[in-house]
């Protein structure tokens, strides 16, 4: 951390993983090393004038650190549409402070603030920018590890075939091989038998159905067997009656 006697700086350069139009950010943290209230401010491009003035944005670029307290920075560079020679940046910050009075706000923060023909005392720290190389991306899976790949032999300092790695690896490949065709009879003969589970359940449910249609056809037969003869037997019991 940069061993100012207002504001400590971390980190002290801004570092941009650079990539072509792509916009890109970074931190900085201020720490105020005081009891007091610290005015602050960033102006980026100081020294080297440049034809591209929104290149950067500093949000905020000017700000208080209470006392004893940290603040953020963030700096943004926007996209760029081609890359500088080998990756050099020229590009400078330069960052102000100053003891402001007690209770400030950035409300209160004027250029006059950090004026030092005026008698305040102002520090200064510049920040040079630096471009680094993005993270590479992982690694591609190496040619013959794949799963499910066939086994190679090695070759060996030599030139030679190492023929006992050979054989190991041929062994293992054959015994996986046996293994998986041994789980696709066992999975092909488990469904055979769902398979005639469910014919067998499908039929036991009909056959069950055709025997209660049949048991009320059965009991709607013998109500109406019995109401003709509780009828035939009325009628005779009446022709008896009348002739009585």
């Amino acid at each position: 951390m940069n061993s100012g006697e207002f504001l400590g700086i971390e980190p002290q350069e801004l570092k941009f993983p650079f990539e072509l139009k792509k916009q890109i950010s970074c931190s900085l943290q201020l720490s105020n090393k005081t009891d007091n209230y610290v005015a602050f401010k960033v102006i980026s491009d100081f020294q080297v004038k440049t034809t591209n003035p929104k290149k950067y944005c500093v949000r905020p670029n000017t700000g208080i650190v209470l006392p004893r307290s940290t603040c953020d920075v963030i700096v943004t560079m926007q996209a760029q549409r081609e890359a500088p020679p080998d990756m050099q940046c020229k590009d400078k910050f330069l960052l102000q402070s100053v003891i402001a009075s007690p209770g400030a706000t950035p409300k209160d923060i004027n250029p006059e603030v950090f004026n030092k023909e005026s008698g305040n005392l102002v520090e200064e720290c510049k920040l040079r920018v630096v471009y680094v190389s993005p993270p590479q991306p992982p690694s591609p899976v190496p040619e013959g590890s794949e799963e499910g790949s066939s086994p190679r032999a090695s070759i060996s300092d030599n030139g030679n075939f190492n023929t006992s790695e050979f054989a190991a690896v041929s062994g293992a490949y054959s015994e996986s091989q046996d293994k998986s065709s041994e789980a696709k009879a066992l999975i092909s003969k488990l469904t055979e038998e769902k398979i005639l589970a469910i014919q067998q359940s499908t039929k036991l449910r009909q056959e069950l159905d055709l025997l209660r249609r049949e048991a009320n056809k059965n009991r709607s037969g013998v109500s109406f067997l019995y109401v003709v003869l509780v009828g035939l037997l009325g009628i005779l019991l009446g022709y008896l009656l009348r002739k009585t």
